[in-house]
């Protein structure tokens, strides 16, 4: 049984008109989910600004992507345990334990006196971020009519222009004059007034649907893809003849797990929902493994700061943000949406990497495009979702919508990670030009799925 923000289905009376977002009976809600995703979304720019400072200060290069797949794998694990979760006993107390441990996890990190402690540290962050996301992607589905949802979205998208135009640069100012782990402790008290605010709502939501059971065999499949995942990045870090057991025993893990985790077809590219999944990995992977490098790359080649490295990842922030917002208020398909990013993602890549072969300033414009590619087809992946779902499978297939897009994340940034470390730093700009043309080949994978987004007839 759902229990609704207001009168009638999904919080308002049958025939009444579409309400705003901060209309009195959504307003609480609304603003705590903004300010939320605010955070989370400054902590994700300041720290893909200061991970370099981060590595070279705690010497720990060769763990450069592992700050980033250590989070990415252990949401995964948290994620498919939210999705039956929530879907049992609603989204309350899965979303406050989820925020206990991402709060552990930026203590941890803040205070690492060594790299493989930050890394367990941004593991444990990975483990509290998958089960609120889940548990919003539930509680917009439960709170908000369906004509509300795309907006929702819009409103989350707009929640990363202000983290977006100050979080990277102040996260460079934060490394050079005051340190790079008030990033992470300076956060810790500003979770609690959004988490306030969205108590007595998650309270009310926190009905269990009738046919949500328990499913143990999802759980044994999540600890299989994240331990494969996990195993597969690590041989890829390079190990002579015993990477090749490792990466086999990671393939075998990821084979064994996913099927379980993901709607069946998702790896064939069946269209409907199938399709959707795919396509937000393929999309995420591409896109973030590109985000990742690009500090890196203005870094260590064209000799930005930490601060000028934020600014160009700022631009291409904000083009994500007011794409979403144009998409949120279209009367457009979320299916043309989802295809226009996908090739604008694929262009932004292209040209960002031929910009940082010849200047690092002018891949702030080429990563406008990438930007504006993802404010396209993310919140249009996640309507979708959400419209392709029964109630008693919103969890479950929220969480699918996020497995797909962290695990493609994190083994995509992994494997460009490797593949850069393999060429080392005397050929640096190489590995990043051939790091680029993988993103460029997964973002064109990407665009073929998204012509298979509408369910067969």
């Amino acid at each position: 049984m759902t229990t609704t923000l207001g009168p009638g289905p999904a919080g308002r009376t049958e025939g009444a008109p579409a309400q705003r977002l901060l209309a009195p009976g959504y307003r609480g809600v609304t603003v705590g989910i903004v300010l939320l995703v605010t955070l989370l979304a400054f902590e994700n720019m300041a720290v893909g600004t200061v991970m370099p400072v981060i590595a070279r200060n705690l010497d720990g290069l060769s763990l450069y992507a592992w700050g980033f797949s250590a989070t990415l794998i252990t949401s995964l694990l948290s994620t498919v345990v939210a999705g039956g979760w929530v879907d049992r006993s609603g989204p309350a107390r899965p979303f406050l334990i989820g925020v206990v441990t991402f709060v552990a996890g930026l203590a941890i990190a803040g205070a690492a006196p060594s790299m493989w402690l930050f890394v367990a540290g941004r593991a444990v962050q990975g483990l509290g971020t998958g089960v609120p996301m889940v548990a919003l992607y539930v509680l917009v589905a439960r709170a908000y009519p369906e004509e509300l949802r795309s907006r929702v979205f819009a409103a989350l998208s707009a929640a990363w222009v202000l983290p977006s135009l100050i979080g990277p640069a102040a996260g460079g100012v934060l490394a050079e004059h005051v340190g790079w782990r008030w990033v992470f402790l300076g956060l810790i008290p500003l979770v609690i007034p959004p988490t306030l605010l969205l108590l007595p709502v998650l309270r009310r939501l926190a009905g269990p649907a009738a046919s949500a059971a328990p499913a143990r065999s999802r759980h044994l499949a999540a600890v299989a893809v994240a331990a494969g995942a996990g195993i597969l990045l690590y041989g890829l870090d390079g190990h002579g003849w015993a990477a090749v057991p490792l990466v086999l025993a990671g393939l075998a893990g990821l084979g064994l797990g996913l099927p379980r985790l993901l709607p069946p077809g998702t790896l064939r590219m069946r269209r409907g929902l199938p399709s959707v999944v795919l396509v937000r990995g393929l999309l995420s992977g591409a896109f973030f493994g590109t985000d990742v490098f690009i500090p890196l790359a203005l870094t260590s080649l064209h000799a930005f700061s930490p601060t000028q490295a934020g600014v160009v990842l700022t631009v291409g922030s904000l083009g994500w943000s007011a794409a979403s917002q144009f998409q949120g208020r279209s009367e457009r398909p979320r299916e043309f949406f989802a295809l226009l990013g996908a090739i604008l993602i694929a262009t932004g890549i292209v040209t960002a990497t031929i910009a940082l072969r010849f200047s690092g300033w002018a891949t702030a414009p080429a990563w406008i495009i990438g930007g504006a590619g993802m404010g396209f087809a993310i919140g249009s992946l996640s309507v979708l979702t959400l419209g392709m779902s029964a109630e008693d499978e919103q969890g479950v297939n929220s969480s699918a919508l996020q497995i797909s897009d962290t695990l493609g994340s994190s083994l995509v940034v992994g494997a460009a990670g490797a593949l850069v470390a393999g060429f080392g730093e005397d050929r640096l700009g190489t590995g990043l030009v051939v790091a680029g043309a993988l993103f460029t080949a997964i973002a064109a994978l990407g665009v073929i799925a998204a012509l298979r987004l509408e369910a067969a007839p």
